[in-house]
């Protein structure tokens, strides 16, 4: 008996810090998705306290329980009484086939038994109630976008009298519900198998399609019955018995029904059922304390950042850079407080704060003034359009001061060409398997070209839409959706490629000055304006109008090229530093990895 409790002691208490440090940032699902980190560790402690449960191994057996094989007994009695009565809900089923040795996962305590679920609970598949019964008030139909969410906001109802007719569909506070249609499982919000339990807010509303509804016999915990359908072995087993299409998964409710349960004496059940709930407290408790503890530190580190960007003078600069510096190995320990280091590296490039000024360099407004003259030049040969003149920018429109030999100045000002290019006539039925790149949204990105979800054109295609031709050198936005904001520089060894209507090609007039203007336009300043000034309602977007709009800072061309520079300096050090991050958190989540599996054997 202290064996066991000891192995609960060892593995949750004693290891807290590897279940807590063992994170890893969350794939991205959208901009300001409010939890960016996944706590592995603490999900993972979670899998295993469930399947110590179902195993035996997290409460101590205790030799004066009655045995699960004489609660096997009463439960078929019970059953079978229920089918003499003719209960509504108990129907006399086939008898599921004998439990096989093969079958049996793993030794059991001597106490314990081997059943299927189907002989431990009842069994309502939900109904596809119509539309046009649908009432404000009555009986309300509980759906599983209900249970997800724990609301009954925008229920439906259908009228007493109806429900009575479809009383078998009712459900009551302990029954469990499981979804048996909805996605695999890499989406486990919306996963077919998913099981909740009912609480007093659904307590005798309707079920609805698309799940069943198991409600265990007296003699059985359904707390603990709760516990196994949400244990890794469970989830393992409806993996390899759910079926569908690659969208879509389904599990059959013979499939339940035959699912193999460890069965405990009804006291220890009770036992059980209390160590996980106390044990699961604890991970609520833990996984607060670590969320808490992250967002401070992320707070602490955009505070501290924040007063490079806001400082006023050199001196004010190099004491907050010192002040960092002396804990820098403290502050930069996770993915979302170097995200901020880069994000802060390219505020301070566009700021002039990155590099030092040169009294020598020629300034921007000589540059500006040679960019004028090329343009007009350009129109004068009629090479490009002569477009309206763009205001010039106010006082009210400048986010900060510049320094000397610095100037504020319209993108449309620094362009020989600003707009989106255009879908091929025929749509997606103009793609062929080779030719000319056709690139969309989905491949342009900060870093670089994805080109594994390229589509292609013909040449023919390519010359009829001259004006979606991209160049070497063209800084390529995407200005819609999801992705709004992203930027890449169209590399020279791809020569040419034309781009969708979700993508603007920056043309400069100053080709040196591309590199500059992608950093420039990833800063938290451009990014800003790019969130802040875009249209439309149903779809996020950019127009050529507001682009040539933006108010961007342009420095001196020797100065853009040190920026540029130091800026690829300063990346490739963040980028060692979440190397070396990645390493230390693949090493925490192998060894929680470890810890499971060794509790196990």
């Amino acid at each position: 008996m202290a064996d066991i409790t000891n192995l609960v002691k060892d593995l949750v208490t004693d290891n807290i810090d590897l279940w807590t440090n063992a994170i890893k940032k969350r794939k991205a699902v959208g901009r300001g998705s409010s939890k960016k980190i996944e706590l592995v560790g603490i999900k993972k402690l979670r899998e295993l306290i469930l399947e110590l449960a179902v195993r035996g191994k997290l409460v101590p057996q205790d030799d004066n329980d009655e045995p699960a094989s004489v609660l096997l007994e009463k439960i078929a009695a019970e059953k079978a009484q229920l089918i003499a009565d003719k209960n509504v809900t108990s129907k006399k089923q086939k008898p599921l086939p004998a439990i096989t040795d093969e079958e049996k996962m793993f030794e059991l305590p001597s106490s314990w038994a081997w059943s299927r679920m189907g002989d431990l609970a009842q069994y309502q598949k939900g109904y596809a109630f119509k539309s046009k019964d649908y009432l404000d008030s009555g009986f309300m139909i509980t759906k599983i976008q209900n249970l997800t969410d724990n609301h009954t906001q925008n229920s439906v109802y259908i009228a007493p009298a109806k429900a009575m007719e479809s009383k078998q569909y009712l459900l009551s506070d302990g029954d469990i519900v499981m979804t048996t249609v909805g996605s695999w499982f890499t989406a486990p919000i919306s996963a077919v198998g998913r099981s909740f339990l009912i609480s007093k807010l659904f307590d005798n509303s309707l079920l609805n399609q698309n799940a069943v509804r198991i409600s265990s016999v007296k003699e059985f915990d359904p707390m603990y019955l709760y516990i196994c359908v949400n244990s890794p072995i469970f989830k393992n087993y409806l993996v390899k018995e759910a079926q569908g299409t690659a969208n879509q998964a389904s599990i059959t409710q013979a499939s339940i029904k035959h699912f193999l349960i460890c069965v405990p004496p009804l006291a220890e059940q009770h036992r059980i059922v209390a160590k996980a709930d106390e044990l699961m407290t604890l991970c609520d408790q833990l996984e607060q304390q670590t969320e808490e503890s992250l967002s401070a530190h992320q707070t602490l580190v955009e505070v501290l950042l924040s007063t490079l960007t806001e400082s006023k003078s050199a001196e004010d600069f190099q004491t907050s850079w010192q002040r960092i510096a002396e804990y820098f190995d403290l502050l930069f320990t996770t993915e979302l407080s170097i995200e901020k280091l880069k994000q802060t590296i390219l505020q301070l490039a566009v700021m002039g704060k990155l590099v030092p000024q040169n009294p020598s360099d020629e300034p921007a407004s000589v540059l500006l003034e040679k960019i004028a003259e090329e343009k007009a030049q350009l129109i004068s040969d009629k090479k490009i359009k002569k477009q309206k003149a763009l205001p010039a920018i106010t006082d009210e429109e400048k986010p900060f001061e510049l320094p000397s030999g610095w100037e504020f100045e319209r993108l449309g000002n620094l362009t020989s060409r600003l707009g989106s290019g255009s879908t091929p006539r025929g749509g997606q039925s103009a793609y062929v398997d080779k030719g000319i790149i056709f690139l969309r949204s989905q491949n342009v990105w900060n870093d670089g070209l994805k080109l594994d979800d390229t589509a292609y054109i013909t040449d023919e295609t390519h010359d009829k839409m001259v004006n979606t031709h991209v160049f070497p050198n063209d800084v390529l936005l995407n200005i819609t959706g999801a992705s709004l904001g992203r930027s890449i520089i169209f590399p020279e060894k791809l020569v040419t490629a034309n781009v969708s209507q979700h993508v603007t090609i920056i043309r400069l007039l100053e080709v040196s000055m591309c590199k500059f203007l992608h950093l420039g336009i990833m800063s938290p300043l451009v990014q800003k304006l790019v969130w802040g000034r875009q249209v439309g309602m149903a779809i996020e977007g950019l127009s050529k109008k507001v682009l040539e709009q933006f108010e961007f800072p342009v420095p001196p061309l020797a100065e853009q090229q040190r920026i540029v520079a130091k800026v690829d300096e300063l990346m490739a050090l963040c980028e060692q530093l979440k190397a070396r991050l990645s390493d230390a958190q693949t090493t925490q989540l192998h060894l929680a990895d470890a810890v499971v599996s060794n509790s196990l054997k």
